[in-house]
């Protein structure tokens, strides 16, 4: 297979992710095609980095799934979703937790619903909202570069379930790169390039702001 042809394909995802069901695989293998017809009408992600979909954004939003594995009927708020990053990816790891896919933007919101649609995912709703409007409590929230750290926090801070499921606390899964603002919380920093090999994960970090003390300093760099 040629390298062109190679980036269409989810083979980056599968050396990463071993233990995929056939129902995931075949998912996960639709997601080019889905996205690069929705992206030809509307531009749910850069229009040069669509030959860059799985590794600038499947497997960007799937640093998640490296950290921890969700329990059954976890809530999680994916706040900004744009193109559906990273709920949509996570909820094809995930099946049998709840996400919630939230944008202000209709249009986008409009294609995310019709993708999701198209895969057959019944384990995410969508809603064109803004977030003060959000009445819910969530378990997990999650964001990809939608802002900075702390305007996320602050537009989030009160969306969060103090029932605990999982092992790890309750909290904000946030992917972005340097700098990584000092939140009111506690805070761990996961260094992607310590999961994937690729140059692409160079200085960039997954953080978990959580209100749950743990027995070490409040900012940590986890490897």
């Amino acid at each position: 297979m040629d390298q062109q042809k190679s980036l269409h394909t989810a083979a980056i995802v599968f050396d990463y992710f071993t233990d995929l069901s056939s129902t995931q695989i075949a998912l996960f293998n639709r997601l080019h095609a889905i996205y690069a017809s929705w992206n030809a009408k509307i531009n749910l992600i850069s229009r040069k980095d669509i030959d860059h979909l799985y590794l600038h954004h499947v497997l960007h939003s799937l640093a998640i799934a490296k950290v921890t594995t969700f329990c059954a009927h976890t809530k999680i708020l994916d706040f900004g979703t744009g193109g559906g990053f990273p709920g949509i990816p996570l909820a094809i790891i995930f099946p049998e937790v709840d996400f919630h896919l939230v944008d202000a933007t209709a249009k986008k919101i409009k294609a995310v619903e019709a993708i999701i649609t198209t895969l057959g995912l019944t384990n995410i709703r969508v809603s064109c909202v803004r977030g003060e409007a959000l009445a819910e409590v969530y378990d997990f929230i999650v964001g990809r570069g939608v802002t900075n750290l702390k305007l996320f926090y602050n537009w989030v801070k009160d969306k969060l379930s103090q029932e605990q499921k999982n092992r790890l606390p309750n909290g904000i899964l946030y992917l972005k790169g340097k700098p990584i603002e000092s939140l009111p919380l506690s805070m761990d920093l996961y260094p992607l390039d310590s999961f994937f090999k690729e140059a692409f994960f160079k200085e960039k970090y997954l953080v978990h702001a959580y209100s749950v003390p743990k027995k070490r300093q409040s900012m940590s760099f986890l490897f």
